[in-house]
């Protein structure tokens, strides 16, 4: 029985997840799990309570449905509602926060509910927005039609197809979506609700309770999983702004408001027999405002309150005739009700219509919370101010994810130091400031930090180790800053100060970085603790100054750098600044460059071709290599301009002028029976495979030349692999459907592993000519060819090696199982 506890204990538990497509929130991924920002959060959640999560695929109703029967434990995307919660179970903390709108197709005018007259609206069938739409056109006397749908893909096809006018989603779908089927937004904004996780009632209260924890905690850390997750989906997040159209909706909400309000003052004086009227009409009123999102209320000429919504008395704690009579001063602190009163008078005493983002703390202190406000004058038949009317909105959780944003963006999050992207612009500030103010000619100092053989600690203590050491160093180093400094985290093991304010006279200025620079390396030389170890190293520091004229940020940075790595050369620990040698270096850098640029102009570039041969000898086709034929340089080899390409972006010109001329050599091959079956290889930079319309180009290089499909083949390098393997698979597959063949380059010295190789849609496996090289004295080099070859036949790929140069070497190859080779051998590269 102990045994068998013990088991019941390890086992993961299954949760079975429902699955509808609402992207981005929630949505089945590639990989057959739950995906979007509700589904991400939630396998995040799984890895640390040792869930294991099932999804259900299913339609909207029919989730709910399943949900209620227990067929599904959780449901994610379910916003609150008090019917719901008769069915339902609901966590505590919201998990995202959304509100609705409509959506219509181009040349449909529909600007306010009352344009939605004999209008076809698709709404999501069983959702809330059918219920209050239904509602809303009983009780405005509308008679629109709604058509309901399974899901949000099928309200918007409808409305693209013309069989309805309009469809209404939530603000995430209909923001990514709307463009994709030509749909414009309208101002017609409704319902701001909070979204949850929800279980059948009475089940899974331990799977809230969780939820509830992980909540909680992320979304009061700007680093955690929760706003990660929003960055991912939300793609560039905008700064939290309120479009044109919110203004529309929240003055035509005030307008109706002041409408009603004019409207029951009006029926107060009409006769007896008319009351009943007027009664039907307040009800009708208060149930459209309070069904409201929006905290809505209105005050008198004193700043009392005369109205208040339910947003509003639950805010307060309060029932409406409680609040009625009171002020601001008695629900805010002083400084509160001091700002909201400068705000309520210029509406009643100059008549403003008041749009500002307002932050109010609780008379108690203990609740903060931010609203984007609009205030309107409310006026009599006589043309005098009477009142006032605010319309509210709860903006605090955007406001907070607006900073997390900001901070993930501009800031190092293991360090909170500035990141690079900060740093460069205030460098550039810095040098602005300077040319602005040049008369002054005080100089600034970038200084280069990087930690000496760090790769040692990782590889040693563990990369836990390594990043407390880097935080602590960011701690050493902010005490060696002044306030005015900038210290930044540029990345891995390097940071970067920049001081300002330092001498005019460049002498001076050099001892006072000195100062600063010694300083730093006696800090960081200190002993550091690592857990249960101390431990000590040593950094690099390169130094250059600048003071504002000839210089941009680029530059100064690669002048520290080049610096550093002087420091490093000397020894280490040391300090180094930047001298006239080292622009020596970037002059010539800079000067191969612009010829490059005109090499482009002038059509310098040759290719060369060599020969990839069977075992038989037979060539079967040709790799083409890229020569540089200079004026004066002579021919140029590729690693001498190569790298400086890569660098400059210049290797995407460069690229799309090898694949245009090796097509055109394909179709010059044609011609020629002997020749006519031949391949030939091209190399392709990871900056131009990444190109959003790679595979676009090599299509037009194929059709313009008239050149077979089948035999170009495109070589990737492993390193192509690192970033982003999702997309480069699947432009590999864009290409192979076209018939492209592909070509793993030098082989067996990148970073690639089985599970992304068996995924790869490959043709050849290409062994790296150093193993070729070392293979007859090398017993290890041996065993990687073997195991390359090995690799390439389990997978079905075609194994060529390069680099064969000996008998012995082809020998060996082909005694291991390689059919397939390139080298000095079979021929160098020549051009034809």
């Amino acid at each position: 029985m102990l045994a068998g506890a013990a088991l019941a204990q390890n086992t993961e538990r299954e949760v079975r997840v429902g699955v509808y497509q609402n992207e981005p929130k929630i949505l089945l991924g590639p990989n057959g799990q739950a995906s979007g920002i509700l589904g991400d959060l939630l396998q995040q959640m799984a890895i640390q309570e040792d869930w294991v999560i099932k999804p259900v695929v299913c339609e909207w109703q029919a989730c709910l449905d399943a949900l209620a029967a227990g067929d599904i434990d959780l449901m994610p995307d379910v916003a609150y509602t008090e019917q719901r919660a008769q069915t339902y179970n609901f966590h505590k903390v919201a998990a995202l926060l959304s509100w609705s709108q409509i959506y219509k197709r181009s040349g449909v005018q529909i600007n306010t509910a009352l344009d939605l007259q004999s209008k076809r609206v698709a709404v999501l069938s069983g959702s809330i927005q059918q219920t209050y739409l239904e509602n809303q056109f009983l009780a405005f006397g509308i008679h629109g039609t709604l058509v309901p749908v399974s899901n949000l893909q099928e309200a918007f096809a409808q409305v693209a197809a013309g069989t309805a006018d309009a469809a209404v989603a939530n603000r995430f779908y209909g923001d990514r979506q709307a463009a994709k089927y030509q749909l414009d937004p309208t101002p017609i904004l409704f319902q701001p609700s909070q979204l949850f996780y929800a279980t059948a009632k009475g089940r899974n209260a331990d799977l809230l309770e969780a939820i509830d924890r992980h909540l909680g905690v992320w979304q009061s850390q700007t680093d955690s999983p929760y706003f990660k997750v929003l960055k991912q989906w939300m793609d560039v997040p905008p700064r939290f702004s309120v479009p044109a159209y919110v203004w529309w909706s929240l003055g035509g909400l005030g307008v109706l408001l002041l409408v009603a309000v004019g409207v029951g003052l009006h029926l107060r004086r009409e006769v007896a027999d008319q009351a009943w009227h007027l009664q039907s009409t307040e009800a009708r009123l208060a149930t459209i405002l309070n069904s409201v999102e929006a905290y809505i209320y209105i005050k008198d000429t004193e700043l009392r309150y005369q109205y208040a919504n339910r947003r509003v008395c639950d805010l307060f704690g309060m029932e409406p005739e409680q609040i009625v009579g009171k002020t601001d001063a008695d629900f805010f602190d002083a400084a509160t009700h001091a700002h909201l009163r400068i705000n309520d008078l210029r509406v009643i005493e100059h008549g403003e219509r008041v749009e500002e983002e307002e932050t109010n703390l609780s008379a108690d202190g203990s609740q903060e919370n931010t609203y984007l406000s609009v205030k309107l004058p409310l006026y009599d038949r006589n043309g005098v101010i009477y009142a006032l009317c605010g319309i509210s909105t709860d903006i605090t959780k955007h406001k907070q994810a607006e900073e997390a944003i900001h901070r993930l963006a501009y800031y190092d999050p293991l360090t909170q130091l500035p990141n690079r992207r900060l740093l460069m612009e205030r460098v550039q500030q810095a040098l602005t400031a300077q040319r602005r103010g040049s008369e002054q000619g005080e100089h600034g100092a970038l200084l280069f930090i990087d930690v000496d053989n760090f790769k040692d600690l990782n590889d040693t203590l563990g990369h836990p180790m390594g990043d407390a050491l880097l935080r602590q160093m960011a701690a050493r180093l902010g005490a060696c800053t002044r306030a005015e400094d900038t210290l930044a985290r540029q990345g891995g093991d390097e940071f970067v100060v920049m001081l300002q304010g330092l001498s005019a006279d460049v002498d001076t200025a050099a001892q006072q970085t000195g100062l600063v620079a010694q300083k730093i390396l006696a800090q960081l030389g200190e002993p550091y603790a690592l857990g249960d170890h101390s431990y000590r190293t040593s950094v690099s520091i390169g130094v250059t100054l600048f003071s504002g004229t000839g210089m941009d940020q680029d530059e100064l940075l690669k002048q520290a750098d080049l610096a550093m790595y002087q420091a490093k050369k000397d020894g280490r620990n040391l300090v180094r600044f930047f001298n006239p040698a080292m622009q020596a270096q970037i002059s010539a850098r800079t000067a191969l460059e612009a010829d490059l640029h005109q090499a482009l102009v002038r059509n310098e570039f040759v290719l060369h071709y060599q020969p990839q041969v069977d075992s038989a000898g037979q060539t079967l086709g040709m790799e083409a290599l890229v020569r540089w034929q200079h004026p004066l340089r002579g021919l140029v080899a590729p690693m001498q301009f190569i790298p400086v390409a890569e660098t400059s972006g210049l290797i995407l010109p460069l690229g799309r002028w090898i694949l245009d001329a090796a097509c055109r050599q394909l179709v010059a091959w044609s011609q020629t029976p002997a020749t006519a079956h031949w391949h030939l290889s091209v190399n392709v930079s990871a900056r131009q495979f990444h190109q959003p319309d790679f595979v676009a180009q090599v299509e037009q290089a194929l059709q313009q030349s008239g050149a077979r499909t089948g035999l170009l083949k495109l070589e990737l390098t492993e390193s192509q692999l690192v970033d982003d393997v999702e997309n480069v698979i699947l432009k590999m597959q864009a290409l192979k459907a076209m018939g492209v063949c592909m070509s793993l380059d030098d082989f067996g010295t990148g970073y690639s592993s089985l599970s992304i190789l068996k995924r790869l849609p490959l043709d050849q496996l290409k062994i790296d000519q150093s193993f070729v090289r070392e293979m007859l004295t090398s017993p290890k080099d041996t065993g990687i060819v073997r195991a390359i070859i090995n690799v390439g036949q389990s997978v079905g790929l075609q194994v060529i090696a390069e680099g064969v140069e000996t008998e012995d070497q082809r020998a060996a190859l082909i005694a291991l199982g390689c059919t397939h080779f390139q080298g000095y051998l079979f021929g160098k590269p020549q051009a034809l």
